[in-house]
């Protein structure tokens, strides 16, 4: 049996903590060179793709939904909208104001609960958030706070704030009682006023020497923040409609991750979703208090430092309580909760903003409303090659460290991305090979 080479070192961390799902990180060094740097996902596939196969239409968005308990309206909306596409429905306006409304509540919860229990603890060498909240108490308190406001909004318009059951094809099963609404606007307001000094907060943390050069792709839209629909724009070329998604970019399987990953055509190349790239794309679109929390914070365009991604979270963060909040005062309920349809087959799509960036949906059904095909592609299935990208640009900055210091160092990066891996079908240990 041969012996391993003495020069070789291995460094691995069982689990990286702080995300969503579970997998590994295999980095192969030889002296100063970087051989080989993979994202394992190693987790088995949960196959939605196929349980949906043969489902009514109507049992799409709660089957979805079940894909993520962080951003189920990512999963619901943009299935509900491709199906919407294939029967010909156009939403009552004010529907389209109230989904809106659901996914500003989706951004603060999620947005929230990264910014203080998962990636701000890097910045204050604290192991977890309990460790942050014994000397940050006051603003995790607040956190907690705002992000139980975001949870309310997804139970009132959603039924629940986990795996929300009131989307439907063509509106919803029941619209919420008008003082529901009213209740909501004092803690819009509260939040709003504390979104802007969590991200003034933040304004104060020391971030990493890091740049990297990323093609940033998000939904646009002229004249509002897009989120739950629009044009997909790249800052590397024009803007693509949504229904030409596949002809810029596929997913390829990669031997190291029961995942897909995302590449864009035609060069193979990796791109960068989330709301970096929104910012970075839509900055001029942001509300009134946004922009300027993001000027007073120092996080506008260009930024191409991936951690300084808590800063673009907090600015969407006072966005959406600041369009949630306008929404909510001049709310006009609808006359009906959902737009009657004729039963027909075909093919659609449908891409949305979730939290952690573009995610794409498509559906073929028969005449019966049943599921014949289904894609989902998840924003963090799109990241994962950037992810190694970013990493393969770091390496060489790290070195000269130990290897406990790569280790927390390569974590920190890809908690920059505050992956959902059970989105994507999971992630992440740490496995450093050097020679």
């Amino acid at each position: 049996m041969s012996e391993p080479d003495p020069a070789t070192r291995l460094i691995q961390v069982p689990i990286l903590t702080r995300v969503e799902g579970e997998g590994a990180l295999h980095v192969r060094l030889r002296g100063r060179e970087i051989e080989d740097v993979q994202l394992k996902i190693y987790e088995p596939p949960r196959f939605f793709e196929a349980l949906l196969r043969g489902k009514p239409m109507d049992d799409v968005a709660d089957i979805t939904s079940r894909i993520c308990g962080i951003c189920p309206i990512a999963y619901q909306m943009t299935s509900v909208q491709a199906l919407e596409a294939i029967q010909g429905i156009v939403i009552d306006p004010e529907v389209a104001r109230l989904r809106r409304l659901m996914y500003c509540g989706e951004w603060i919860e999620s947005h929230v609960l990264h910014i203080h229990l998962l990636h701000a603890p890097d910045f204050f060498d604290c192991d977890s958030a309990i460790e942050l909240a014994k000397r940050f108490p006051e603003q995790v308190k607040r956190g907690l706070k705002l992000k139980q406001i975001g949870n309310r909004l997804l139970e009132v318009l959603g039924g629940r704030a986990i795996h929300p059951v009131n989307l439907a094809i063509g509106g919803y099963y029941r619209l919420p009682r008008r003082e529901e609404f009213t209740a909501l606007i004092a803690d819009f307001e509260w939040g709003l006023q504390h979104s802007i000094e969590a991200a003034n907060w933040l304004a104060g943390l020391t971030f990493p020497d890091f740049q990297a050069s990323y093609e940033f792709v998000a939904l646009r839209q002229p004249d509002r923040y897009a989120i739950e629909s629009g044009s997909i724009a790249s800052s590397e070329q024009s803007s693509i409609a949504v229904e030409d998604y596949e002809s810029f970019f596929y997913e390829t399987q990669v031997p190291h991750s029961t995942a897909l990953q995302a590449r864009k055509k035609p060069n193979d190349t990796t791109y960068f979703v989330g709301p970096l790239a929104r910012i970075h794309l839509n900055y001029e679109t942001l509300t009134p208090l946004a922009k300027r929390t993001a000027e007073s914070i120092g996080i506008k365009p260009p930024c191409r430092n991936p951690h300084k991604s808590i800063l673009a979270r907090a600015v969407e963060t006072v966005f959406a309580f600041e369009e949630g909040l306008a929404i909510l005062k001049s709310l006009a309920l609808p006359s009906r909760s959902r737009v009657p349809y004729t039963m027909r087959a075909g093919e659609g799509v449908s891409a949305t903003e979730a939290p952690r960036g573009l995610i794409f949906h498509r559906y073929r059904v028969d005449a019966r409303g049943k599921v014949e095909f289904a894609k989902i592609v998840p924003p963090t299935s799109q990241n994962q090659g950037q992810i190694e990208a970013d990493l393969r640009q770091l390496l060489p900055q790290l070195i000269a460290l130990d290897d406990a210091k790569i280790a927390i160092d390569c974590e920190r990066l890809v908690r920059t991305y505050d992956p959902c891996i059970s989105c994507s079908t999971h992630f992440l240990k740490l496995h450093i090979e050097r020679t």
